[in-house]
């Protein structure tokens, strides 16, 4: 058992300073200049301060290098990162710098003195957005079209600010493209044989690897993770099975069946740009106990699987052997509130709160399996579900496929790096509004996600490539 424990940069406390030089002439300078991806404002009397993010194009996975220039030595500064969600909300971040000797500062070597994170954080901007105030409540970040990329306004601004307080004009400026499409990848809408999904194929003739992609109970289809994967060389079919328009009804139940995933699973295998025998499978969630459902019982091979903070069973009522469920809202005794009302599903997913008819039967298990646990999880009783998980491989004699990897502090959603945590979301409107909670603490939560990312690489690249 690999167990890997991500904790956050100590944060040393810094001195007071005696002298604080006068900034605020640069916070009068006027015009925008941009100039390969810096923007810059323009003085007479000394070089204006730039603002360079390298590079200003890159994936969502991948890390920016922001620095400032030519700013008084020893000035408080404010960065400063807002973008617009495809649902057009306001989402924002800051921190508050100090240049050095020459003036200069780097979001890689440098700590945050104050504003929404602390410390070194090289992605701290990215990672610590929240939602303007006097936004919609509830929100949480997810990219719905991957063929545009995220555009992050970055600013720089004299002193230590809040954004928020008011009219403050900007020293220098950049826009960074997020991504989670590379270029040349390809995204194909799957309506065939009642299989309803996204696929995306890398550049190239291939054949490549590929992945079976599975959320939880949000349902609908999301694609980002697909495309992400796409981007890193394997074909990634993102399936929806349940809460979309071209599924069976009614929307409040899995109406699709053992049979449908399997389909799905042979989709892949019959493309022609992909390595029959090289196929995993990743769930979150729901999508986990799918995952290991499709590995044991539909008859597939998978060559490896990655569960994410999810059950060993199902958490719905099951009316077939089939795997088909009653309507979702069945086992309500086990939910619980907050003291603002918001539900916590955890205990839904308790092992001994399931039927023993809805545990998938391990001992089946032929292939890897990676499991991931945010031990703040709020949504599902991940660490009860790891234990039991690895306790009947053993029993079974196949401790050797299982490998854990355990976070502190990590919420239920785990995603590719550098997202914004959202430790409550809004779940459902109607019949009536529902906050759920997820769990995790920002600092901890963004260290565990991009640790994990970077191990599902590594674990992919083993069991699919090598």
């Amino acid at each position: 058992m690999l167990r890997a424990h991500a904790s956050v940069k100590a944060i040393g406390q810094l001195t007071d300073m005696k002298i604080k030089p006068d900034c605020s002439v640069y916070r009068k300078l006027a015009g925008l200049q941009r100039l390969t991806g810096a923007a810059r404002r323009m003085s007479s009397t000394r070089p204006a301060p730039v603002l360079t993010a390298a590079p200003v194009r890159a994936l969502v996975d991948e890390q920016i290098s922001i620095r400032g220039r030519f700013l008084p030595p020893r000035c408080p500064v404010t960065v400063c990162a807002r973008m617009h969600s495809d649902e057009g909300d306001l989402w924002e971040s800051f921190a508050h710098y100090n240049s050095n000797e020459s003036g200069a500062f780097s979001l890689t070597r440098d700590p945050s003195v104050g504003g929404s994170y602390l410390g070194c954080e090289p992605m701290g901007l990215f990672w610590s957005m929240q939602p303007s105030p006097g936004g919609r409540e509830g929100l949480r970040l997810r990219k719905k079209n991957v063929e545009t990329p995220y555009l992050v306004h970055i600013s720089l601004l004299g002193g230590h600010v809040s954004p928020s307080g008011g009219q403050i004009s900007e020293l220098a400026a950049v826009t960074a493209e997020r991504w989670y499409m590379a270029p040349g990848v390809k995204r194909i809408a799957i309506h065939q044989n009642g299989i309803i999904g996204t696929m995306f194929v890398p550049p190239g003739p291939g054949p490549f690897p590929a992945m079976l992609d599975l959320w939880g109970m949000g349902g609908g289809l999301q694609e980002y993770r697909s495309s992400l994967l796409a981007s890193k060389g394997y074909v990634s079919l993102s399936l929806a099975y349940f809460g979309h328009k071209d599924l069976p009804g009614p929307p409040d139940r899995i109406n699709v069946g053992d049979l449908y995933f399997k389909a799905a699973f042979r989709l892949l295998q019959d493309h022609p740009q992909v390595v029959s025998d090289r196929i995993g499978i990743i769930g979150l969630s729901f999508g986990c106990y799918l995952t290991l459902r499709i590995a044991t019982t539909t008859g597939v091979k998978p060559s490896c699987l990655v569960c994410i903070n999810g059950p060993m069973g199902s958490t719905v009522p099951l009316i077939d052997s089939d795997g088909r469920t009653d309507q979702f809202d069945s086992f309500q005794q086990y939910w619980t509130f907050d003291d603002k009302g918001r539900v916590i599903f955890k205990d839904v997913s308790l092992p001994a709160n399931l039927p023993p008819e809805n545990f998938v039967k391990l001992e089946k298990l032929d292939c890897p399996l990676m499991y991931i646990v945010g031990e703040d999880d709020l949504s599902a009783s991940s660490t009860e579900n790891a234990d039991l998980i690895e306790e009947n491989l053993r029993t079974a004699g196949k401790s050797h496929l299982f490998t854990r990897l355990s976070y502190p502090g990590a919420g239920h959603l785990i995603e590719p790096p550098y997202s914004p945590n959202a430790r409550s979301s809004m779940w459902s409107v109607k019949p009536k509004k529902l906050i759920t909670m997820w769990g995790g603490h920002p600092a901890p939560h963004a260290a565990a996600q991009e640790d994990a990312w970077k191990k599902i690489l590594d674990y992919l690249e083993k069991h699919l490539r090598n």
